[in-house]
């Protein structure tokens, strides 16, 4: 096993009502002025933003409120909320939403305490420091943001998406109530169970050699608990129980716990960024309707991993020869591409229906994902730009 550090701060508060908890959480993290950050309308129309704003006003908590948020989140609402705590000394951001109102309500926290532009921590050309408290009520389950150390922006000018992983905004606590998922649309949830899916194939598909078996077999669970309980939800929406599974589901898989080494392939989110960064895409669909193609493309050149996906996910029987693995590594592949129709996920890009597709687009996509030219993407296999241009026209 190879050297690692591992931190997962984030106090869970997990179940039916535990929205009620808001107030007493944010003070018991040192709040007393709240931005309480949020998407459209449905937090409103549903009941649970009044009931969070009466649990932190009931802790005696000055509270200020800022909607908005998009999926794929704007550097525009980023640097609105920014300027409001400034100018109102909030200490503490309470995100109220999915991953995309999580990921805005960290750049708030990131950029408040500086004077540096808060986009140049996304581009790299600062390094994060200190950051105001965050804490998260979780909305759908999908992006795992609740927990992880990672947040991604687009900025408008050009529609340019970065992603950031920064410890200092890790959220303070989670509620995770799986009731809060239960009004969600289908398209969303299903989104949501991809998101989550890949998350974890995304660490389990690192290249090294020196696994662990203890961390692989905390990704197979994950992903045979997703791709079982999905699968529920698809006939029973309601299903508290199913919800409930990949809710938690959900926060395990992107808080480091099934790849503390730091390492994976990433490079389907990578592509997929590009993607939903053009297009306004839901990213777990855009994340289903890449992978394949993806993992057609590399599992070559890590054969051996991809005959163990195949057989310790989906118990497909072990080859017999040398020359069966390529069958039972396609299998694995053939039968992860299947979960996704099954949960009613695109599997290519032109299920998507984007308004259009041609040449210039994918050259445009490619110089965005390879930073103009400038680096390679993945783990299992460096793709360079002219393979990002064949997998995206592939995907198609």
């Amino acid at each position: 096993m190879l050297n690692f550090y591992y931190y997962a701060p984030t106090k869970v508060v997990f179940g039916k009502n535990t929205e009620e908890k808001a107030g007493e959480l944010v003070k018991d993290f040192g709040g007393s002025k709240v931005l309480v950050h949020f998407g459209g309308n449905s937090a409103k129309k549903s009941g649970l933003l009044n009931r969070v704003i009466n649990s932190l006003k009931e802790a005696g908590l000055t509270v200020f409120e800022l909607g908005g948020v998009v999926p794929n989140p704007h550097l525009k609402k980023v640097q609105e909320g920014i300027d409001l705590v400034k100018k109102e000394k909030i200490d503490f951001i309470l995100a109220v939403g999915g991953g995309s109102v999580i990921d805005s309500a960290k750049g708030i926290a990131m950029g408040a305490l500086t004077e540096k532009p808060v986009w140049d921590f996304y581009l790299g050309k600062e390094k994060p420091g200190k950051c105001l408290p965050v804490g998260a009520i979780l909305t759908i389950s999908a992006a795992g943001s609740e927990m992880s150390c990672s947040s991604v922006i687009t900025n408008e000018d050009g529609f340019i998406k970065r992603g950031l992983n920064n410890d200092y905004y890790r959220p303070k606590f989670a509620i995770l109530n799986p009731e809060l998922t239960m009004s969600l649309p289908a398209y969303q949830t299903f989104a949501g169970c991809a998101d989550i899916l890949m998350h974890t194939m995304e660490r389990y598909f690192a290249r090294d050699k020196d696994h662990s078996m203890m961390v692989d077999s905390i990704a197979i669970g994950l992903l045979k608990t997703v791709i079982y309980y999905s699968k529920i939800l698809v006939k029973r929406p309601n299903d508290y129980a199913a919800r409930a599974e990949i809710m938690w589901a959900g926060s395990l898989s992107h808080n480091t716990l099934t790849g503390p080494f730091g390492n994976g392939d990433w490079a389907t989110h990578q592509l997929e960024h590009e993607l939903s960064g053009m297009f306004d895409v839901t990213h777990g669909a855009g994340l289903a309707a890449l992978w394949a193609t993806w993992a057609r493309y590399v599992y070559k050149e890590d054969l051996e991993r991809f005959v163990t996906f195949a057989t310790d996910v989906f118990g497909i029987p072990a080859p017999k020869t040398q020359s069966d693995k390529d069958d039972v590594a396609n299998a694995g592949i053939d039968a992860m591409e299947q979960v996704f129709r099954d949960i009613n996920m695109p599997v290519s890009i032109r299920q998507l229906n984007l308004p259009e597709w041609n040449e210039q687009i994918i050259e445009k996509l490619a110089e965005k994902a390879s930073f103009g030219n400038s680096r390679t993407l993945g783990a299992i296999k460096k793709l360079d730009k002219s393979d990002m241009k064949e997998i995206y026209r592939l995907a198609y």
